[in-house]
């Protein structure tokens, strides 16, 4: 790791730990709920705790002067839930035009499993070895998602995570298997720090403990979107999954610490 990518990664965690919030959605999903006013959520969210947000490149503009010091992550590829195949991420930026854009780090997103995978294998390579030119960390997004794939499998989850080391990332997000045991041997796939996803919200209770699970795995931390961007208290989510990765709470006492109620 070169000297440029060690400090960039300091920028978007702490300690070897990372809270990052997605929210590249406005592409995927559209202005849904808590991308509208963006600016609003970005400044709750690293208020929060949040050490990292992610955009695409068109956002940057409104993502500086509310991110309060913490880091910025341009992502470099979509699909929307309109279109042909939502599993088709196509380019949307380069690393050069995440530099101007003040980026930290950039994230690039792969389906391994898909009929899509041998091109985003081969554009990953790329930007992973462009970014290596700038020292600029690559978060690679490397789901299991495909035809007969099972999202959430151990096995398959390790395969994906063990080919962003592979081809060149420095941080790797995949999906949390479901439980602490069967994440063990994801995590242990690869020697890059690992962050889970969120997924579709299930409630804080639900999100709570998947962090939790996956830091008794030996997970890095997380990079949540929907989860928290659209919760009705982004900032107080936000310092909620902060507790569980920076300080080692428990899923209910992050969230009582939050001031987030725990359903009896």
């Amino acid at each position: 790791m070169n000297t440029g990518i060690a400090a960039r990664l300091d920028r978007i965690g702490r300690d070897g730990r990372f809270v990052i919030v997605p929210m590249d959605h406005g592409i995927t999903l559209g202005a849904v709920r808590g991308l509208k006013d963006i600016e609003g959520t970005i400044d709750a969210v690293t208020r929060g705790g949040a050490d990292a947000v992610l955009t695409q490149k068109g956002i940057a503009s409104r993502v500086h002067p509310n991110k309060n010091g913490a880091g910025y992550i341009v992502h470099l590829n979509a699909s929307t839930t309109i279109g042909p195949d939502a599993n088709d991420k196509r380019m949307t930026g380069t690393v050069e035009e995440a530099i101007r854009a003040g980026a930290d780090a950039v994230s690039f997103h792969i389906n391994v499993g898909s009929d899509h995978e041998p091109d985003q294998i081969t554009d990953l390579a790329e930007v992973c070895s462009r970014a290596d030119k700038f020292g600029m960390p690559v978060l690679a997004m490397s789901y299991a998602r495909g035809p007969g794939v099972d999202e959430h499998d151990a096995e398959s989850l390790g395969h994906a995570v063990r080919l962003a080391e592979e081809v060149g990332a420095d941080v790797v997000k995949t999906a949390y298997s479901g439980d602490a045991d069967s994440f063990e041997h994801v995590v242990e796939s690869t020697r890059l720090p690992v962050v889970i996803a969120g997924g579709a919200p299930e409630g804080d209770e639900a999100t709570l403990d998947a962090v939790s699970g996956a830091m008794d795995a030996g997970a890095a931390g997380v990079s949540i979107g929907r989860s928290v961007f659209q919760h009705e208290n982004p900032e107080a989510i936000a310092r909620a999954v902060s507790g569980v990765v920076h300080d080692d709470l428990s899923a209910e006492d992050a969230l009582d610490e939050a001031g987030l109620s725990v359903k009896i």
